[in-house]
C-alpha cells in the first residue's frame, strides 16, 4: 500500500506531521469558522525530498491529480513545525507562491518551498535561534484562493502593548502586500466597542469592521487565548486563512501610577523605596495569598521606580485577577486606560474562579469576624511599639541600630497588613450600606453615617488644634506676639502659662510623628519643628458649619423590619471599621515614623566617620547599602559618590512629565520637547535615541553605521543585513506584518511604520523612537 502524503484538512483523522499553520486552520474549521478548502502535504514528503526519493514524487503527483481542479488558483505556502511564532516567525524565510494553477505548477511550488529550507538565510536564522537543521520539518499547505475584495491581518490583543484592544490592518485586494511591496494598510483599533483609532479618510464600511471585531473576539474566546489572524473578504463572506497565538506580550510588564501615586506620592528617595515596597507590597502579598493560595509572586517586582516615582506592576496584578476569574478589563479600568464614556463590561465569573471559591469563602468568613482580630492586634502592637525608645536610639551602636530596625520592620509589616484590610472592609461596608439606603428610598449623601462615634476625635489633630487655639486666643495680644516670636525652648520658659505649655507638649506627644507625607521618613515630622505647631495653633481657623438641612441618622430611617435590621447591622459595621481605619492608620504612621529616628542615629555614626557629609544623606542610600556599610565600614568611602549622583539625578528629574502607563522595564525617554515629532504605527517595542540614516535603496547601504536609526521607504528580505547594525527603524510605509516590522521584532529594536514625511528627516539628525506610542521625537541639534 502506497504511503499517503496529502490530506484534506476536513478529513476526520490527520497525522501529526501537518505543521503549525495547517493545525491551526483545522482548529478553526472544527469550531465552525469559515476557511477556504485546504490540503496539506505532510513533512514525510519533505523527508523523501531530502533523500531524493523518486517514488515519493510520483505518489505526490498521483495524489494531486485526484484533488486539484485545473481552473482554480491555489496558494502554496509553508507549514513548518518551527514557524508561526510572533517573535520567531520565520517571516519571509520560506516561499509563498500565489495564483498557482495545475498539478505540475503546484509540484514545482511545493519543491520551491522545500528548497528554501536549505537557503543561507534560513540556515543563519536557525542557528541564531539555537535550532538544528534536523529539527526543521516542512509540511506544505495547498489552499484554494479566495478572490479578495479586502485582505488583512487582525490581533485580538494589541501585539505591542498587550492592551485589551482589537487591532485590524486592511489592504484592498490581496494580502501579500502586507508583508512586501511597501504598502501602508488601513489601521483600525477597537476597544470595548469603541473605535479608538481608524483612518482619517475611511473608505471601508465600519459595519464590516465591527463584524470582524466580533468574530475575532469570538475566536479568542473559543480558544481561550489571544490570536493573530489573517483573513480575506470576497464581498460576501470573511474567510480565515491563518491563525497563530500571540505570545509576544506574555512577559512584557505594564506599569501604572494610577494607584501608586496615591499610596507612594512624589519622588521617592532610595532608602524610603527600599522600606516601603517590601512593607506595603509584602502586606499585599499576604492578602493575595489568602485569596488565591500559595504563589511565587516576588514582592519587589510588584512595584518599580521610574525616575524615582512609583509605578505598580499591573501584569502581576493581572495574573492575580485572571486566577480569580476576573476579566482583564477590570485591570485596565484601574489603570485609567479605558475609552472615555465607556463603562467596563459586566463581571461574569469564569471557570478559573470555581476552584478558588472555598478559599474565598473562608477568607470572607474570616473578614466578617475581623473586628475582634483588629482590636486584639491594636492592644498587642501598641505594647510592642513601646519597646522602641526614641531617647535610647542615639546610645546604640550601628550594629544595634540595624538589629532594632529589623525588629521594627517586622512589626511594621504586620501593621501594614491591617492598614490595607481595615480600609478595604470599611469601603465594602459603606458601599453596601449606601446600596441599602437607596433601596430604602434615602439619599446616602443626606445621612450622617458617623454620628455618635466620638472616639474618632482622638485621631483628629484638628479637634485638639481647635482647643489649643481657643486657649491661645484668650491671651492678650502682647503675650500672643511674644509666643509667636519665641523659639520653642523660649516658649517653654514663659511664665504663667503652664497649662497651655503642657497642652502643647501633650499635643506633640500625641501627633508629633505626623508629617507632610506619612509614607516618607525623609520628611521631617512635626516634633522636629515645634515652632511650626505653635504657628498652626495661632493660625487655626475653625471650619464654618452652615445651618443647612439636618442630616438623617440611620436609626431614624423608616423602612420594613427586615431592611431596618440590615441597615442597623451595616451601619454598625461601617462605623466600627471607620474607627478601626483611623486606629490602625494612626498606629502605622507612628511605627513607620520610628524608622526615621533610628536611621538618623545611624547617619550620625556615618557622619562622624566621614562616610556621609550630612545626616540626611542616608536617605539616598538603599537599605541594603546601609547594611553593607555597617557590616563593612571600610567600603563606606563609596557612599558620598553614590549620594551625590542620586541627588543630581533627582534634581534633574524633578520636573519631568511621565505617562500614566509605562510598557516594559525600560524607562521612557524624558526631558524632550514633544511638539516636534512625527507619528506612525508602533510595530516593535522599545525606546531608542540615535542619529538618522536615510536609506532609499541599495546604493545607500554603505552609509549605515552601528547604532543608526534607519529611515526607509519600505524594506524587503534583501534589506535584512542592515537591521543587524541599526538601533531603531522608521518606515514611510508598512504595518504590523511588513518586513521592516517583523525583522525589527526579530532583532528586538524599536520600529515605527506608516510615518508620513519620514524623509523630511535628514542624515545625522538626532531622534528618539518610542516603539510603544508610535512616536518619532525630533531633537534640536
Amino acid at each position: 500500500m502506497n504511503k499517503k502524503y496529502i490530506f484534506n484538512l476536513r478529513e476526520k483523522r490527520l497525522p501529526a506531521s501537518i505543521g503549525n499553520k495547517a493545525r491551526n486552520l483545522r482548529l478553526l474549521q472544527d469550531k465552525g469558522f469559515l476557511t477556504p478548502t485546504t490540503y496539506v502535504c505532510t513533512w514525510q514528503a519533505y523527508d523523501g525530498y531530502l533523500k531524493n526519493n523518486i517514488e515519493m514524487l510520483a505518489s505526490l503527483e498521483s495524489e494531486l491529480n485526484q484533488i486539484i481542479a485545473p481552473n482554480i488558483p491555489y496558494a502554496v505556502r509553508s507549514s513548518a513545525n518551527l514557524e508561526d511564532d510572533f517573535e520567531h516567525s520565520f517571516a519571509g524565510q520560506f516561499k509563498t507562491i500565489l495564483d498557482v494553477y495545475g498539478v505540475s505548477d503546484i509540484l514545482r511550488a511545493i519543491w520551491s518551498v522545500w528548497a528554501t529550507t536549505q537557503s543561507n538565510e534560513v540556515q543563519i536564522y536557525i542557528q541564531k535561534h539555537n535550532k538544528g537543521q534536523k529539527e526543521l520539518h516542512m509540511a506544505v499547505i495547498i489552499q484554494e484562493m479566495v478572490s479578495p475584495v479586502l485582505s488583512g491581518v487582525a490581533f485580538s490583543k494589541h501585539p505591542i502593548t498587550g492592551m485589551d484592544e482589537t487591532v485590524i490592518e486592511v489592504v484592498k485586494g490581496r494580502g501579500d502586500a502586507l508583508v512586501q511591496g511597501g504598502i501602508t494598510p488601513y489601521t483600525y483599533i477597537n476597544k470595548w466597542g469603541v473605535w479608538i483609532a481608524k483612518p482619517e479618510h475611511n473608505e471601508i464600511d465600519l459595519t464590516l469592521m465591527q463584524e470582524l471585531v466580533d468574530k475575532i473576539r469570538r475566536i479568542s474566546k473559543v480558544f481561550c487565548k489571544d490570536v493573530d489572524l489573517e483573513w480575506v473578504y470576497d464581498g460576501r463572506q470573511i474567510y480565515w486563512v491563518q491563525m497563530r497565538e500571540i505570545t509576544s506580550t506574555r512577559n512584557v510588564p505594564v506599569y501604572s501610577n494610577s494607584i501608586a501615586k496615591e499610596m507612594m506620592p512624589g519622588m521617592i528617595k532610595p532608602l524610603v523605596w527600599s522600606l516601603n515596597v517590601p512593607l506595603v507590597c509584602g502586606a499585599w502579598k499576604i492578602l493575595i495569598t489568602e485569596m488565591i493560595g500559595k504563589n511565587d509572586i516576588d514582592v519587589m517586582s510588584l512595584a518599580k521606580p521610574f525616575y524615582y516615582r512609583a509605578y505598580f506592576n499591573m501584569q502581576i496584578l493581572g495574573q492575580v485577577f485572571n486566577s480569580l476569574g476576573l476579566p482583564r478589563e477590570v485591570l485596565e479600568m484601574m489603570m485609567g486606560v479605558g475609552p472615555a464614556g465607556v463603562q467596563m463590561p459586566a463581571f461574569k465569573p469564569n471557570r478559573a474562579l470555581i476552584p478558588k471559591i472555598p478559599r474565598i469563602l473562608r477568607m470572607m468568613l474570616d473578614k466578617w469576624n475581623f473586628s475582634p482580630k483588629i482590636q486584639k492586634f491594636l492592644i498587642e502592637a501598641q505594647q510592642e511599639y513601646q519597646r522602641f525608645s526614641i531617647e535610647k536610639a542615639s546610645q546604640q551602636s550601628p550594629h544595634e541600630l540595624i538589629e532594632t530596625i529589623d525588629q521594627l520592620f517586622i512589626l511594621n509589616q504586620k501593621t501594614a497588613y491591617y492598614t490595607i484590610v481595615a480600609p478595604l472592609l470599611m469601603s465594602m461596608y459603606n458601599m453596601i450600606l449606601r446600596g441599602q439606603l437607596k433601596k430604602a428610598g434615602v439619599d446616602p449623601d443626606k445621612v450622617d453615617v458617623m454620628y455618635g462615634v466620638e472616639e474618632l476625635r482622638e485621631f483628629d489633630p484638628n479637634f485638639f488644634l481647635m482647643q489649643l487655639h481657643q486657649q491661645f486666643s484668650q491671651f492678650d495680644e502682647g503675650l500672643r506676639t511674644q509666643i509667636l516670636n519665641s523659639s520653642y525652648a523660649e516658649f517653654q520658659k514663659l511664665p504663667q502659662i503652664e497649662e497651655f505649655q503642657q497642652a502643647v507638649a501633650n499635643f506633640i506627644d500625641r501627633f508629633g510623628h505626623l508629617s507632610d507625607v506619612g509614607t516618607d521618613i525623609s520628611v521631617s515630622p512635626w516634633r522636629e519643628n515645634p515652632n511650626l505647631i505653635l504657628s498652626l495653633i495661632a493660625s487655626f481657623t475653625q471650619p464654618e458649619i452652615g445651618a443647612g438641612e439636618r442630616l438623617l441618622r440611620v436609626p431614624e430611617i423608616q423602612a420594613p423590619l427586615g431592611r431596618r435590621l440590615a441597615l442597623k447591622i451595616l451601619h454598625h459595621r461601617a462605623q466600627r471599621f471607620r474607627l478601626h481605619r483611623e486606629q490602625i492608620s494612626s498606629l502605622y504612621t507612628y511605627g513607620y515614623g520610628l524608622f526615621r529616628v533610628y536611621f538618623l542615629a545611624l547617619a550620625d555614626h556615618f557622619v562622624r566617620n566621614r562616610l556621609l557629609i550630612e545626616r540626611d544623606d542616608i536617605f539616598y542610600l538603599t537599605l541594603d547599602e546601609v547594611k553593607q556599610v555597617v557590616k563593612y565600614p571600610d567600603q563606606g568611602y563609596k557612599c558620598a559618590d553614590i549620594v551625590n549622583q542620586r541627588k543630581k539625578e533627582m534634581e534633574d528629574y524633578r520636573d519631568v512629565t511621565l505617562p500614566g502607563v509605562i510598557y516594559g522595564d525600560e524607562p521612557p525617554p524624558v526631558g524632550i520637547a514633544t511638539n516636534n515629532k512625527l507619528t506612525g504605527v508602533p510595530t516593535s517595542r522599545g525606546y531608542y535615541t540615535g542619529p538618522v540614516r536615510l536609506i532609499r535603496g541599495i546604493a545607500d547601504f554603505n552609509k549605515v553605521r552601528e547604532g543608526d536609526v534607519l529611515v526607509v521607504p519600505f524594506s524587503d528580505v534583501g534589506w535584512t543585513p542592515l537591521f543587524a547594525r541599526a538601533g531603531g527603524v522608521i518606515s514611510e510605509s508598512g504595518g504590523m506584518l511588513s518586513h521592516s516590522s517583523i525583522i525589527a521584532r526579530e532583532y528586538k529594536i524599536p520600529a515605527v511604520v506608516s510615518v508620513s514625511n519620514a524623509f523630511c528627516l535628514t542624515d545625522d539628525m538626532i531622534v528618539t523612537i518610542d516603539g510603544y506610542k508610535g512616536e518619532v521625537i525630533i531633537h534640536d541639534r
